[in-house]
């Protein structure tokens, strides 16, 4: 369970296409990504607790400066903030780069711990949510 990417768009496309044909056509829904929390540094750390009620986030993430060349590590491990125990490895790189990681698990607070080496990192946590979207003003519905 390294990486569910899709789940949560999936989902939004199965709820939008089992609506019924006698719904007005602005009840489409769509996912969106609210703050959750960012943190950057070098080395090894472990941020603050976020709560991510839907129970699906994205880490965005992104690793620089390695230094020396080809020596650089950096890992992040999702954590239950209630009982502080491992959930999943999301990311594992080596090297400067970047990236998105998507989970999907239960809502609740979370933390993650960063193991890095060598880099300079910064992460990013946005939660995903899913509403309706509405047809722009002036729109017109067929």
């Amino acid at each position: 369970m390294r990486r569910k990417t899709g789940l949560l768009v999936a989902a939004a496309l199965v709820a939008t296409a089992c609506r019924s044909t006698s719904e007005p056509a602005s009840k489409t829904l769509a996912v969106g990504w609210r703050p959750a929390g960012s943190w950057s540094g070098n080395g090894n750390a472990q941020t603050g607790s976020f709560d991510i009620g839907s129970g699906g986030f994205r880490i965005r993430w992104e690793t620089s400066h390695e230094t020396p060349a080809g020596a650089g590590l950096f890992r992040i491990t999702v954590r239950s903030g209630v009982s502080g125990r491992p959930l999943m490895v999301a990311v594992e790189h080596r090297g400067a780069g970047h990236d998105t990681a998507y989970v999907t698990d239960d809502p609740r607070p979370y933390y993650l711990e960063i193991q890095s080496r060598n880099v300079d990192w910064s992460i990013r946590v946005d939660e995903a949510v899913v509403g309706p979207v509405s047809a722009p003003s002036g729109a017109k519905s067929h």
